[in-house]
């Protein structure tokens, strides 16, 4: 009798297939950078059309666009360091150039040659150029670390492309100050009261450039003697004010700081110029304004000085509407007879808190030798802007300045 043996069953292995997926919850790394991106050159794209007069200015914006769309797209597709470095690099530069636009002008870019005011548009832009930058420099130095939860993530970049929406409807309607295609507003004050006009309605546009050449005609209530005396005021600073370009030998004939440096505009004061008789004159001005944005002084202007004892109603006819006095009633300074610091401001009393003074409010006004988007008679912003005459409104003339 034979036995048979039965071998026991072998357990086939389960049958190969594809296995089940688990839901990926990861965030990927550069979705806020990207979004941020993007969002920013759709406004540049939106912003071309704007600048169609200037095509130079057109054509780098089309540029800037694509560029942040088509790193926005790849930081979506390989994120990765080099590629996260490399939006950190494009997005800060671009940060950079607008605020140098902005400030200075880009002379070798028509259309961006001349500064202008900051717009929701562009600052807007700005903002999201800078936050990708951002988180994308965040990734290139710490990529382990970079996590964000996915439902924050995705409604940050969500949120992200939807201010796209505004920046461009407002890039559409970006008022400039580059040719006569679009409405430029200037204010002009008229016989104390200030009026906002359309430039294309009162002269041409004429950005305020000293190397070009002066003409301010065409200021609804100024005569021809007062337009002669603002161009000839302009003209005789432009010619001798860059004698006190040095600041090294401005201070070596008299002039002090008033120690605003970090503002980025420094005033050196000449007190025995200010209590002298002469008014208006570049070969003794009471006060030089340096720009120190650059970690240098640059001599950019001429603040005149009216003697001890003057008023904003007392103040003599320049220009008229042209030319606009202001005074600073705010300031508290050290106790200092020779070279007095500002170091504070008044209290809500109107006084200084000893052992800070408060010096006697004299009437000043400023001609600038480089450019400026309100003009050669413009104040300065913020508290170095001053107080002006009760009833006039702010002077920021766009449209009268150079003749070419």
């Amino acid at each position: 009798m034979t036995a048979t043996i039965e071998r026991p069953a072998r357990e086939l292995p389960p049958a190969a297939g594809p296995k089940p997926r688990t839901p990926d919850r990861r965030v990927r790394p550069l979705l806020i950078a990207a979004a941020a991106s993007i969002s920013a050159g759709a406004i540049h794209a939106a912003a071309i059309g704007t600048h169609g007069e200037h095509p130079q200015a057109a054509r780098v914006f089309a540029v800037i666009a694509l560029s942040q769309v088509a790193w926005g797209v790849a930081a979506l597709a390989w994120p990765g360091r080099r590629l996260a470095a490399l939006g950190l690099l494009l997005n800060i530069g671009l940060v950079a150039g607008w605020a140098t636009a902005k400030r200075y002008g880009i002379g070798f870019i028509e259309g961006l040659d001349v500064p202008e005011a900051i717009q929701f548009a562009d600052a807007l832009c700005a903002a999201l150029a800078l936050y990708a930058a951002l988180e994308a420099g965040a990734y290139a130095l710490r990529p382990r670390s970079h996590h964000r939860r996915p439902w924050l993530a995705n409604w940050s970049a969500g949120l992200l492309v939807a201010a796209a929406l505004p920046g461009m409807i407002q890039a559409g309607n970006h008022v400039h100050d580059h040719g006569d295609g679009h409405s430029h507003e200037s204010i002009v004050v008229v016989n104390g009261q200030a009026t906002l006009t359309t430039a294309a309605a009162a002269v041409p546009v004429k950005p305020y450039d000293p190397a070009k050449p002066l003409d301010f005609g065409g200021t609804p209530g100024v005569s021809e003697e007062q337009q002669a005396r603002a161009e000839n005021l302009v003209a005789i600073t432009l010619i001798r004010l860059p004698q006190w370009a040095d600041a090294a030998v401005a201070e070596a004939n008299g002039f002090h700081t008033i120690g605003d440096r970090g503002t980025g505009h420094e005033h050196l004061i000449n007190w025995s110029f200010v209590d002298d008789d002469t008014i208006l004159d570049p070969d003794k001005p009471e006060a030089l304004v340096y720009d120190t944005s650059s970690g240098k002084r640059v001599l950019e202007a001429a603040m005149f000085m009216l003697k001890p004892g003057a008023t904003l109603v007392t103040v003599p006819d320049i220009g008229g509407p042209l030319t606009q006095w202001h005074i600073h009633d705010n300031l508290c300074f050290t106790d200092d007879p020779v070279a007095p610091h500002v170091a504070g401001l008044t209290d809500r009393d109107g006084n200084c808190q000893a052992p800070l003074v408060k010096l006697q409010t004299i009437p000043m006004i400023h001609v600038w030798i480089r450019p400026h988007p309100c003009g050669p008679f413009a104040a300065l912003d913020g508290i170095g802007a001053g107080q002006i005459k009760p009833g006039e409104t702010r002077l920021c003339d766009q449209a009268h300045g150079s003749g070419l």
